[in-house]
């Protein structure tokens, strides 16, 4: 088996992503081929439901791309559904406790360690049983545990969420985070930075891998540079809507009428 994302992090390899939100097959095997190391596929925003993440991961195949799912909440029915479907990562938003960590733990590995259940026989994660002994010893190592903290209540207690065993990263949400500090939309805002920094120092503290987005005045460059591991700086839908707007401008322009 080749190896895995967590295992590269952890091998000290710095690997960047990109959002799924259009839930589009042939977008995905796009952006696949387009190099990135893995992708988030958003099921907590947008309508897109679990047979669309299943189509993005089948677009996915032997592209080299990890598929990463974020869920709706911290929900270990959710979390059993996205990883027997084959996301090789789950990533749980507003984690604002240790004992909020400590379910998503468990809920992403099968007993004794935690109490996913135990379908892998007839799962499409398993290859519909083909392997399914298989699956169940790589994945019990290479599952990536990621925990949101985005809010105060998380950054007040980010010391003991980091040191949840089991839990492989912290991925700071800034805009989210800026919100619950009275600042949104300012994830630069000096309030929400101190915050990230206490955050980020937690995580490494306690040997957690980070994860994180760009904000205006902080880019994946300087990210990495300050210990990063995962950076998701690109959206399938903002690449198409940006192309659109810049291919109609330049059309427009070209027939001398005005912008749309």
């Amino acid at each position: 088996m080749s190896q895995s994302l967590k295992a590269a992090m952890r091998g000290g390899q710095a690997v960047c992503g990109y959002w799924t939100e259009l839930f589009s097959p042939a977008a995905t095997e796009i952006m696949a081929a387009a190099g990135y190391d893995c992708t988030m596929i958003d099921l907590e925003h947008g309508a897109a439901d679990l047979a669309d993440a299943v189509a993005v991961m089948r677009a996915l195949g032997g592209s080299g791309c990890t598929p990463l799912v974020r869920v709706p909440d911290n929900d270990a029915a959710w979390i059993k559904r996205v990883l027997d479907a084959g996301a090789e990562g789950v990533m749980v938003p507003a984690v604002n406790s240790r004992e909020a960590a400590e379910a998503v733990v468990a809920a992403c590995h099968y007993a004794p360690r935690g109490i996913r259940g135990m379908a892998a026989p007839i799962v499409r994660a398993a290859g519909y049983g083909v392997d399914w002994q298989g699956y169940v010893r790589d994945i019990t190592e290479n599952v990536l545990v990621i925990c949101q903290i985005e809010t105060r209540e998380a950054v007040e207690n980010a010391d003991e969420i980091a040191a949840v065993e089991g839990l492989d990263m912290i991925f700071i949400g800034p805009f989210d985070l800026s919100g619950s500090l009275g600042h949104l939309g300012e994830p630069d805002h000096p309030d929400v930075r101190a915050a990230i920094t206490r955050v980020e120092a937690a995580a490494k503290g306690s040997g957690c891998l980070l994860g994180g987005i760009p904000t205006p005045e902080r880019t994946p460059k300087d990210l990495y540079a300050d210990g990063y591991d995962l950076v998701l700086a690109d959206i399938d839908l903002v690449f198409l809507r940006e192309g659109a707007q810049s291919g109609a401008a330049a059309l427009r322009q070209a027939t001398g009428r005005a912008p749309g």
